[in-house]
């Protein structure tokens, strides 16, 4: 359902939240390296989502990215937004052009509750709650592992 751009962002953006604040920034080469993502593709991806105040960054020497408080009540469905856009979501799971509760396709009424269900947690869950979450359970790595 996510771009690899869209999942490449949820990554590092959970990995900066984790090992970075405004006295300890980490740089894309490093997140990169990480996070086993192509370095310039990252780059691009950070750029965006500092663009639209998803992370924060700054230039320089002792430059990189972190999260500053404003950023810490973003959400996954923010940082999707930003790099993949929420149309996928409108549209129907099996792409027919019409598919709505008159005219469902066969899965429809199987869908729309997953896809309910799913929206609310992006749209509730922040990007410190999620990155506290895979912390906690050991999760962050195997996550990263998963998703490569």
């Amino acid at each position: 359902m996510l771009s690899k751009s869209g999942k490449y962002a949820i990554r590092a953006v959970l990995y900066i939240s984790n090992h970075s604040n405004k006295n300890n920034k980490i740089g894309s080469k490093e997140i990169a390296n990480k996070l086993h993502i192509p370095a310039p593709f990252l780059a691009k991806i950070l750029q965006e989502l500092t663009k639209k105040e998803i992370i924060s960054s700054v230039k320089g020497p002792h430059g990189g990215f972190y999260l500053s408080q404003k950023n810490n009540n973003k959400t996954l469905f923010d940082i999707i937004d930003c790099i993949d856009g929420i149309q996928k979501f409108e549209n129907c799971f099996l792409g027919q052009e019409e598919c709505n509760e008159n005219k469902p396709c066969v899965i429809h009424h199987l869908y729309v509750p997953f896809k309910n269900k799913l929206l609310s947690k992006l749209k509730t869950k922040t990007i410190v709650e999620m990155a506290i979450e895979y912390s906690k359970n050991n999760n962050f790595f195997d996550f990263v592992k998963l998703n490569e």
